[in-house]
């Protein structure tokens, strides 16, 4: 896997919301805790590339148990979190009306931890689409750093 991040990070505004988390919502099937997008700070639906932020909470369901004492946010949500950017930039960007869904998550390294208290910034950029599936490049950054990569593919269904 890459270590280069899939776009110029700081070049873009993190402080502006260009879909709001309500937004969002018309567009993703997951709601409550299961949402794991909290609002796209930017995204350009012509190359399908876009930036997420997950804002890990202090309340979430799995700080309490996933590590007592030492909570961390779990791989399997900073995926479910990459997956629903990557679904959100295809279903614009290919203006798509049905279900996408999640079919592969491949390549994945994580490379730091994520915990409460933490803005998980999402990086999402397509690699491959044909008329039913897409593949993209996912990656999670938190200070700086670069914390997990993947590649997510996603199937209309």
């Amino acid at each position: 896997m890459a270590s280069e991040l899939l776009f110029d990070f700081d070049a873009i505004d993190k402080t502006q919301i260009a879909m709001t988390h309500e937004a969002v919502g018309a567009f993703l099937p997951q709601t409550g805790p299961m949402r794991m997008l909290d609002h796209v700070v930017w995204m350009d639906k012509d190359t399908f590339v876009g930036l997420g932020v997950k804002k890990v909470r202090h309340d979430e369901f799995w700080v309490p148990h996933h590590i007592q004492g030492r909570p961390m946010l779990p791989g399997v949500l900073m995926i479910e979190a990459a997956a629903q950017l990557c679904s959100l930039v295809q279903t614009i960007g290919a203006n798509i009306t049905g279900f996408l869904g999640f079919t592969h998550c491949d390549e994945t390294v994580f490379r730091g931890q994520v915990v409460p208290g933490d803005n998980l910034y999402l990086l999402a950029k397509q690699i491959e689409r044909n008329r039913r599936r897409f593949i993209s490049k996912a990656q999670g950054v938190v200070n700086g750093k670069l914390v997990f990569e993947t590649t997510i593919t996603g199937m209309t269904f």
